[in-house]
């Protein structure tokens, strides 16, 4: 019974030695200039996202019920074209009397200003004509207001991203309709190591592959952010695109800055 078991302490231990004289093949994970080479390139890259410098959520300016929506999801409008439109009859009957009054005022100006003339009236009668015309007036210029408002004009070309409101529904004052965004406008922010500071500026130039496209672009830095994040040590930096069709605001990708390498 000894016997077996010495003989097999002895066959284990010849395992050992022979598997430890065996030469192991290189891990190219755990090789230390692939590791080195690896920090290097990832150190020079950073991630970052498309964001369109005019986008803008158009919120209604008056309470009423939209009767005109001409524009869904994905559809591009021009600037200056109508997005949407209240029923505002009640804001153009209130815009048309004031009018009327603003008129009927300028003629009892002008009427009391002819009997002053000829003396028939005094000073406070004209004044007081100038009063009620300039208040009719002004009456007048708040109506035109609202009335305008009636219709949510595109401030700029673009696309629309959201529908918060539909046709037909009435809304408060303030309410969310639609969210807008210009493609043509795209800009990349990334967020990159604070220690990049002293070798990054204005004007210099680096690629950036969008993951949904694959293809590499030059972009150039525009613009450093004002502060660094405290908690993760980073820095905005904003860079401007070469104009490309088939970007949209939202897209991520991996900027690559050679100088850095």
């Amino acid at each position: 019974m000894w016997c077996l078991r010495v003989v097999v302490v002895g066959l284990s231990c010849m395992a050992c030695l022979a598997q430890a004289q065996t030469p192991v093949e290189a891990d190219p994970l755990l090789d230390t200039n692939n590791v080195a080479a690896t920090h290097t390139v990832a150190a020079s890259e950073a991630r970052g996202v498309l964001r369109a410098r005019d986008q803008a959520m158009l919120a209604s300016e008056l309470s009423g019920r939209i009767v005109e929506l001409p524009y869904s999801e994905g559809e591009t409008f021009k600037q200056g074209d109508t997005l949407a439109r209240f029923d505002c009859s009640a804001y153009q009957a209130q815009l048309n009397a004031a009018q009327a009054a603003s008129r009927g005022a300028s003629e009892e100006l002008a009427h009391n200003k002819q009997l002053a003339s000829l003396n028939s009236v005094g000073r406070f009668e004209v004044a007081r004509a100038e009063a009620k015309l300039a208040e009719t007036q002004a009456q007048s210029q708040v109506y035109q207001v609202q009335v305008k408002r009636c219709s949510v004009i595109a401030p700029y070309d673009g696309q629309v991203v959201q529908r918060k409101v539909q046709r037909y529904e009435s809304v408060s004052a303030g309410a969310p309709m639609l969210e807008i965004v210009d493609n043509r406008t795209l800009e990349i922010h990334l967020l990159v190591p604070s220690r990049w500071m002293g070798k990054l500026k204005a004007g210099q130039t680096f690629s950036f592959v969008p993951d949904e496209t694959g293809q590499p672009l030059t972009a150039t830095i525009k613009r450093l952010g004002a502060r660094i994040d405290e908690g993760s040590q980073t820095l905005l930096l904003v860079a401007s695109l070469p104009k490309v069709d088939g970007l949209l605001a939202g897209m991520s990708g991996t900027a690559r800055f050679e100088a850095l390498k």
